[in-house]
């Protein structure tokens, strides 16, 4: 008689599985660098590793659990709101922090995936851990890869225009109505000349996500991290 089989186990173990990085994932990191970007965005091997060596609880990935491979990946460093609205490229954003060590704030240098589950697995496996050490809220630079042909059309006559341009309610921008959705909600900056994306004209818009329910510090600390962890679990079913 064949063992029965249990979907809610077997969609659990086709999950992709999220985990922090260390340095022995670069290769696989580089792998996944290079199905995503282009030789002028990636991140190379010493970049990869700087990294993880500065903030190893801020490097997070998620892999296969069949082949191992990783399939999404997420590097973060603490930064202070007064960085952020200084900075006038991904390059001075992701740099080196600057008295933000007792910053609650964090900065995304790069989120990389090419699964859109695997990159929905490093929140879930994050949050908790965001909570656990009073982390308030999340910065990152997005490209609007909606600009050029909004420009080209005649749609927008500038970039600042298309960013807080609406439809719906939403952001026009796709890029930008996908981080919305996901919190990132309050656009902070404009810069021209971020990060070099053709379809963006090189354009990023600086947004800033609050990391939900993170009020609750003073009891996050001290609950014990299975508990913090289920509760991420059935809360995020109602976000």
């Amino acid at each position: 008689m064949p063992a029965p089989v249990f979907k809610g186990a077997s969609r659990a173990e086709s999950r992709p599985q999220a985990r922090f990085l260390c340095l022995e994932d670069i290769p696989q990191l580089l792998r996944l660098e290079a199905r995503q970007w282009t030789s002028e965005q990636a991140a190379d091997e010493a970049a990869l590793r700087d990294r993880i060596l500065a903030h190893p609880d801020l490097c997070v990935g998620a892999f296969c659990p069949r082949t191992g491979e990783a399939l999404a990946s997420l590097f973060m460093k603490p930064v202070c709101r007064q960085a952020v609205l200084a900075a006038r490229s991904w390059h001075d954003c992701a740099g080196h922090p600057v008295g933000a060590q007792r910053s609650r704030s964090l900065f995304g240098i790069s989120l990389t995936s090419v699964d859109p589950e695997a990159a929905c697995e490093l929140i879930r496996f994050f949050w908790p851990h965001a909570l656990r050490n009073g982390w308030r809220d999340i910065y990152l630079g997005s490209p609007v890869p909606g600009l050029r042909r909004a420009m080209e059309d005649g749609q927008a006559p500038d970039a600042q225009t298309y960013v807080h341009s609406r439809r719906g309610g939403l952001p026009a921008d796709a890029q930008l109505r996908y981080y919305h959705r996901k919190g990132f909600r309050e656009i902070v900056g404009v810069r021209p000349d971020y990060f070099p994306h053709a379809d963006s004209l090189d354009h990023g818009v600086l947004l800033r996500g609050a990391v939900p329910l993170a009020a609750g510090w003073p009891l996050w600390r001290i609950l014990p991290f299975g508990l913090l962890r289920r509760a991420t679990h059935w809360a995020g079913g109602l976000l």
